[in-house]
């Protein structure tokens, strides 16, 4: 099978990663610029955001399936283009991606839908906003109506910061932004594909999307994560299918948007029962990197299936029985103004601790020339090919062992061995209950 990969960051690296694990013999495409997965496939320069050519590339290289790994192509309309001519495309299309790309559209669905979710408002002026807020109450919760890269959320007691990012929303053209109630209890992500009418789950995974341990900090777009959930209550993941994932895939079918991909499902576990907290449609990043690495199927004919509308004839999901633990290490100042070009080494020792891989999020390969004075930080008379961090999520460190605190203690021992200027990460990655409420 020839597959062609549509993004280049830690989340392709990982479904790239697992796709290559799981078929050896897969010919792959993918997206040139992360050190990482140019090294498991054939890297082409593209824009991924680009419909007609990633369509073209897909036709010049006799691509079978093309799996779009970011949400920003799907809201472009890139699965539409592939689909037309007559590819198979893991992934929505740009109407029905509108469920990540508009949170009032999703929480629209999930209404007529009946599925359990948070009450909200949707306001496009400032006095709304103000009646939002003191109709919920502390602690508000404000959502960016459009895309925002796992960062349009602020969570907080405190009204004036609540009050400053819906302003921020706003201000943009046609901003808008969800003003909705406090979902209490622990939060759980559960990846669910759809070929449009069958659903086939993925195993639960936790995220850590707070910068700082113990869930303090702003929100980022994920810090870490594990898989399993020893804490998890039983018969959850088929209660979410039944209720959440199928009632919404119907619907879309009812609206003439079918929707065909991965159908991210954000869960509260609160006190009042299960809750959805955003929906979105692509794999999501880091819960990919565990989920994925538990994964004992192979990965691409699976994505084929949903693309093809053939999930419900596939076999039964393997997975394996072993933890998998995943620790962000991000850049100095991230989430906001970012430090880049600094050197990366010590993921080679990192990678010879038994059951460790590093997958590449924000990296790139920097040719130094060497200074002619004999001088700085190349003395010699070669130039040098060094890692470098250009992003804010620079590489997450994935674990697996036998248990979810084994699987940890190795992470952490690799993060320990790998070294760039201005690195930071979470230290309670894998750890509960503290974990329950971060």
């Amino acid at each position: 099978m020839k597959v062609l990969l549509v993004g280049n960051g830690g989340r392709e690296h990982a479904l790239a990663r697992a796709m290559v694990r799981t078929s050896p013999n897969l010919d792959l495409y993918v997206q040139a610029g992360n050190p990482g997965i140019d090294a498991l496939g054939q890297p082409i320069t593209f824009d991924p955001c680009d419909p007609k050519h990633v369509s073209a590339l897909a036709q010049e290289h006799s691509i079978d399936l093309v799996v779009v790994g970011p949400e920003a192509p799907l809201v472009a309309g890139v699965a539409d283009a592939v689909r037309a001519a007559g590819i198979a495309c893991f992934g929505p299309s740009k109407a029905a991606a509108a469920l990540e790309a508009s949170k009032s559209f999703a929480k629209t669905v999930m209404n007529e839908a009946a599925v359990a979710t948070a009450r909200a408002y949707t306001c496009a002026s400032e006095t709304e906003v103000e009646a939002a807020l003191d109709n919920f109450g502390a602690p508000y919760v404000v959502k960016d109506d459009a895309l925002a890269a796992g960062k349009g959320v602020v969570v907080t007691d405190d009204r004036h910061t609540a009050y400053a990012h819906a302003s921020s929303c706003l201000a943009r053209p046609d901003g808008r932004v969800v003003i909705e109630e406090y979902l209490d209890g622990p939060e759980v992500s559960l990846f669910c594909l759809s070929d449009g009418t069958t659903v086939v789950p993925l195993v639960p995974a936790q995220d850590y999307k707070r910068l700082l341990d113990g869930g303090q900090g702003p929100n980022t777009g994920g810090m870490g994560a594990y898989s399993p959930l020893p804490w998890l209550p039983s018969g959850l993941v088929d209660e979410v299918v039944r209720e959440v994932a199928l009632p919404t895939i119907t619907r879309m079918v009812e609206r003439g948007t079918p929707f065909i991909g991965l159908l991210y499902c954000g869960l509260a576990l609160t006190s009042a029962g299960t809750r959805v907290v955003e929906f979105n449609v692509r794999f999501g990043d880091p819960e990919t990197q565990v989920v994925l690495e538990r994964l004992e199927s192979p990965l691409a004919p699976l994505l084929y299936a949903a693309a093809t509308g053939t999930l419900i004839d596939h076999p039964k999901l393997e997975w394996s029985k072993e933890a998998a633990v995943t620790v962000v290490m991000a850049s100095a100042g991230y989430p906001g103004t970012l430090r880049t070009g600094e050197t990366i080494t010590g993921i080679e020792t990192a990678e010879t601790i038994d059951g460790v891989h590093v997958i590449h999020a924000g990296t790139r390969l920097r040719t130094d020339e060497p200074d002619p004075q004999g001088s700085g930080n190349c003395c010699g008379t070669e130039s040098e090919t060094v890692l470098v961090n250009t992003g804010g999520r620079v590489l997450d460190v994935t674990a697996r062992a036998t248990t979810v605190e084994e699987a940890r203690k190795r992470a952490y021992r690799a993060v320990n061995a790998i070294r760039f200027d201005g690195a930071h990460y979470r230290t309670d990655i894998g750890t509960w209950p503290d974990s329950l409420n971060s």
